[in-house]
Parts: structure tokens; sequence; C-alpha cells
């Protein structure tokens, strides 16, 4: 079976326990803090995905730095993808936990790029419009991109809806070279 495959089975289980115990934000939090623990470290990364160490040597490593910062749930997880040999798809079990979260709870990430600073109140007044557009509460994420000229690109799942001037005149340039063609 895929990893991909298995890592939704493990988000889902896992959404649902964090679900029944009422901690779906902050499992996704931990779930999170795990993943750039161990992707941040190479050497961790390594002991974690060698074969010849055992998995109780795995387990007690991951208890000294997880111990009282994760929940049980999580904790849980991680054994779990330890003892199946599992390890190395934390991070594709945190994308699709993320996921499966944010459809159950109405969420959307979203990343507005812009070729200025947004204040406060332009992020909020992008994320009701676009809250209008999908039905979604978004999660607002800025970047700054000096190349989009002006205006704003906003960035929901796969979706890209491009109001920035650059994209624009590409769009105006594609017309006219189609026009010039016929």
């Amino acid at each position: 079976m895929s990893d991909i495959v298995v890592a939704k089975r493990y988000a889902k289980a896992l959404f649902e326990v964090a679900k029944q115990q009422s901690i779906i934000s902050q499992v996704e939090e931990e779930l999170k803090s795990v993943a750039d623990a161990i992707i941040g470290n190479v050497d961790l990364q390594k002991f974690l995905n060698h074969p010849g160490v055992d998995n109780k040597v795995k387990k007690d490593l991951l208890k000294q730095i997880f111990d009282g910062k994760i929940s049980e749930p999580v904790w849980n997880m991680l054994q779990v993808l330890i003892d199946k040999g599992r390890e190395d798809i934390v991070p594709a079990l945190v994308h699709d936990y993320v996921k499966i979260a944010n459809e159950a709870q109405g969420l959307a990430n979203a990343t507005v790029y812009s070729a200025f600073a947004l204040s406060k109140n332009q992020i909020a007044d992008i994320a009701a419009h676009f809250k209008k557009i999908t039905g979604k509460t978004l999660r607002v994420e800025t970047a700054i991109d000096p190349k989009l000229l002006g205006g704003i690109q906003v960035r929901i799942g796969d979706r890209l809806y491009d109001g920035s001037i650059s994209g624009k005149l590409s769009r105006l340039a594609k017309s006219l070279q189609q026009t010039q063609v016929l």
C-alpha cells in the first residue's frame, strides 16, 4: 500500500480521536511541531529511519524530546508509526490531518501575495470576500512579492485567484498574441 494512502488513513484515525476529545486544533499544532522537529534535524531523521535501531530506542528518544509537549493521541500515533516502520510518513500525515481538520471545521488556508505589506483591515476584508466565494473561514498568511507590481494573488488550496497587475498584463499579452496568430 502506498505511503500516501497510509498517511491518509492514519490522519483520519487521529482526527477521529482528536474530535472525540475536542482537541482538533491542539493536535494539529502538535503534529506540526513534531514534523518540524523531525524535518529540521537530519540526524534525527536518519536515526528514526535506520532499520538497525530498535523501536524501543526510537520511542525512548522521542519520549525524551516530546515528553510533556504533546498530547496522548499524538504520542500514541508516533508509537504506532514506529511499530509499523512508517516514521517517514510524518510530513504526509500532518498534511492530510490538516486537510481533514480544515474540511471538518469549514476552514481553509490562504496565502495572499501582494507587492507591499497589507494592513490588518485589508487582510480581514480579503478574508471576508473570499469567505463568500469559498464558504469557508480563511486562515490567511501574507507574502510580499514585488514582481506583482500591484494588486494581489490569493492561493486557496489548488486555486489561484489572480488580481495582480502583472497577471493582468500577462493575460493581455497572451490575448494579443492569440489575436495576431489568427
